[in-house]
C-alpha cells in the first residue's frame, strides 16, 4: 500500500499537483461506510490543489510585499478614528477603488493609524488576488538611485512597478534633491494608469512642494496622483502614545 502511495505522489508531482501529493494520504482515507463517486473524489482532489496553490500564492505575495507588520483590517479600531465612518471603511475594504485604478492619500499627524490602515488594505488586496508592495519614502529614494547598480534595488523596483497596489509611506519624511525628485516623477509616471497608489503623509498635497522643491515637477506628480484619488484625513490623538506601555507600577 505504501509503495502505491509513493508512486501516486511521484506521478502527482510529475504533473505539478504538488499540493495534492502532500495531502494524498488524507484524501485516500475514506471510510468504508461512506462510498464516494469518482466525480466527488476528483472534485476533492482539485479543491485540495486549488486551496494549496492559493495559500502558497498568498504567502509568496505577502513576503514580497514587505509590510513592516502584519496587521489586518479586522485589527484596525474604528473607535479610535472618528474621522472615518463605518460605511467609508467598508467601501475601502471592498477594493473597488483598486479595480478602478483610484489612488488614496492618507493624511494626518503621527500615530493616528495611517500606516496601519494602509497595511490592512494591502493585506486585504493580496487576499483578493492583487500584487502589493510597501515601501517607505526614504527606502524608495534609495531604490530609485541605486537600481542601476544594485541587484537588490533592481529587484524591489521591478516588484514595485509590477504591483497592482503600491503603498508609499511617510512622503514628508525628508527633503529631496532635484535628481531624486526627477526619479520619483518617472516612477509615478510609470505607475500612472496601471497601478493604484496609497500615500501616507503628515502634510496635505498643497504642501508637498516643500519636499519636492521644483514647482513644475510637483505639479506634474500631483496631476497624475490626484487625477483619480480619494484624500482621507485621519485625526485624533496618537494611538501609540495613548496606549503606550510603561515600566512604572501604579501604586
Amino acid at each position: 500500500m505504501q509503495a502505491t502511495i509513493d508512486s501516486l505522489k511521484t506521478m502527482l508531482k510529475t504533473v505539478n499537483l504538488h499540493n495534492t501529493a502532500e495531502q494524498i494520504e488524507g484524501l485516500l482515507n475514506i471510510p468504508l461506510d461512506q462510498p464516494i463517486s469518482y466525480e466527488k473524489f476528483l472534485e476533492g482532489i482539485l479543491q485540495c490543489e486549488i486551496k494549496g496553490r492559493e495559500k502558497k500564492r498568498f504567502e509568496r505575495h505577502l513576503k514580497h510585499a514587505l509590510f513592516p507588520e502584519y496587521k489586518t483590517l479586522d485589527e484596525f479600531d474604528l473607535n479610535e478614528q472618528s474621522s472615518l465612518s463605518k460605511r467609508q471603511f467598508n467601501q475601502l475594504k471592498e477594493l473597488s477603488w483598486v479595480e478602478q485604478g483610484y489612488n488614496l492619500i492618507l493624511l494626518g499627524p503621527t500615530g493616528v493609524g495611517k500606516t496601519s490602515l494602509s497595511v490592512g488594505l494591502g493585506i486585504n488586496a493580496i487576499n483578493n488576488g492583487y500584487k502589493v508592495h510597501f515601501v517607505t519614502m526614504n527606502d524608495l529614494v534609495y531604490i530609485l538611485k541605486t537600481q542601476d547598480i544594485l541587484r537588490t534595488s533592481r529587484t524591489r523596483y521591478k516588484r514595485i512597478v509590477e504591483s497592482d497596489l503600491v503603498i508609499i509611506d511617510d512622503l514628508m519624511f525628508m527633503a529631496m534633491e532635484k535628481h531624486e525628485v526627477n526619479l520619483f516623477f518617472q516612477l509615478i509616471n510609470k505607475l500612472y494608469g496601471q497601478s493604484s497608489i496609497i500615500i501616507t503623509s503628515n502634510k496635505s498635497p498643497e504642501d508637498w512642494g516643500e519636499l519636492l522643491g521644483d514647482p513644475a515637477i510637483t505639479t506634474a506628480i500631483l496631476d497624475r496622483i490626484v487625477h483619480k484619488c480619494e484624500v482621507i484625513n485621519l485625526d485624533g490623538d496618537s494611538y501609540r502614545l495613548k496606549h503606550c506601555k510603561t515600566i512604572f507600577v501604579n501604586n
